[in-house]
């Protein structure tokens, strides 16, 4: 494959003497209320593909949970792990995914286009009926669960994209993206110290501005949550047991930042956000797949992830978490439940 997507295939994530520039051609597919792509919103018709491991798959899940979309958008769980062809369902009985039958999510974009040239990458939605991919857009997919699955979200679903702070928002989540989700990557692969150094000050540059701005508000845009913290969660939940050492983003540890620390410990203890979170997944991804960066493949014993659910003492700041009629999303299924054994949560 021509893609070097982190969350598409192992091999050389490094390019010696070069920064490393993430790869942004999706399939752009839309679902929508009207279809007007050729794919209308319908219960059941389709399967959200995703891996726990991963922080763009991961925002999905949080999504679709807090909008509770969990009955009419059926989800695949792929493992932690892929070789330079797929991501597998090898957590499946018999290593096959039980709606799509398939053994690769390889499958799915073959079904679309047999000399498909690019990763394979989670998030994904899948046509049920076809087989077919439609979607691995991650910034569109979110964004439509919230803005065209209307019909079919929960009582009290949250409003993730208010219209009162849609310039703001999205201004804040261009930077978060830039400069902490892929920032965070642009260290971890970069090809020459030159590089690395340029990418560790761009990523503290806007830790710091972070840690500034959450002194005074509970969450990113204010007194409730909003995509933009689900997007700066699923890359703060990986900061200190894989960014920190494996990506040498290595300034300081999460642990050592007040007020971000607290934010992160704040939503991991909201229902929707930490009991999406498969630590043991998120670790082997990381520490298996990159083996340019870690050829040892030996994944670490720590940290201890107690610490994640100390008080976060944000009570006292300027507060209404769901928005006006907004509501917690209810338990985890049974089955969509993460493993105790990988999570503080119980």
């Amino acid at each position: 494959m021509a893609d070097k997507d982190e969350d598409s295939m192992t091999g050389a994530y490094v390019t010696a003497g070069e920064d490393y520039k993430r790869d942004m051609n999706y399939v752009t597919t839309r679902i929508t209320a009207d279809g007007r792509d050729g794919f209308a919103v319908e219960p059941g018709r389709y399967r959200l593909v995703v891996s726990r491991a991963c922080p763009w798959a991961n925002r999905a899940i949080i999504v679709r949970r807090l909008l509770g979309l969990e009955d009419v958008l059926s989800m695949g769980v792929a493992g932690p792990t892929h070789d330079a062809r797929s991501w597998t369902f090898d957590l499946d009985p018999d290593g096959r995914d039980p709606v799509l039958g398939y053994e690769r999510l390889q499958e799915a974009y073959f079904a679309l286009d047999p000399d498909y040239p690019r990763g394979i990458t989670v998030p994904a939605i899948v046509d049920v009926t076809t087989g077919k991919l439609v979607t691995n857009d991650f910034d569109q997919l979110t964004r439509d669960l919230s803005g065209e699955w209307t019909a079919y979200q929960r009582e009290g679903a949250p409003d993730l994209f208010p219209a009162d702070l849609h310039d703001e928002q999205e201004s804040v989540m261009r930077r978060v993206f830039t400069e902490v989700n892929n920032g965070v990557y642009r260290c971890g692969f970069a090809g020459s110290q030159e590089t690395y150094e340029a990418a560790y000050e761009r990523l503290w540059t806007a830790m710091d501005w972070l840690e500034d701005r959450l002194a005074t508000r509970r969450y990113l845009m204010g007194e409730r949550i909003t995509e933009a913290d689900v997007r700066l969660f699923t890359t703060l939940v990986r900061f200190d047991p894989v960014y920190h050492g494996h990506f040498k983003c290595n300034r300081n540890k999460l642990t050592e930042m007040p007020n971000l620390w607290a934010y992160a410990r704040d939503l991991f203890q909201t229902p929707g956000f930490g009991d999406t979170v498969d630590f043991d997944h998120i670790k082997a991804h990381y520490y298996v797949v990159h083996a340019d960066i870690n050829p040892t493949r030996i994944v670490p014993a720590g940290p201890s992830l107690d610490n994640w659910l100390e008080p976060h003492g944000r009570d006292g700041l300027p507060t209404d978490t769901w928005g006006s009629g907004g509501t917690a999303p209810g338990p985890v299924a049974e089955a969509e439940r993460v493993d105790p054994a990988h999570t503080p949560l119980r």
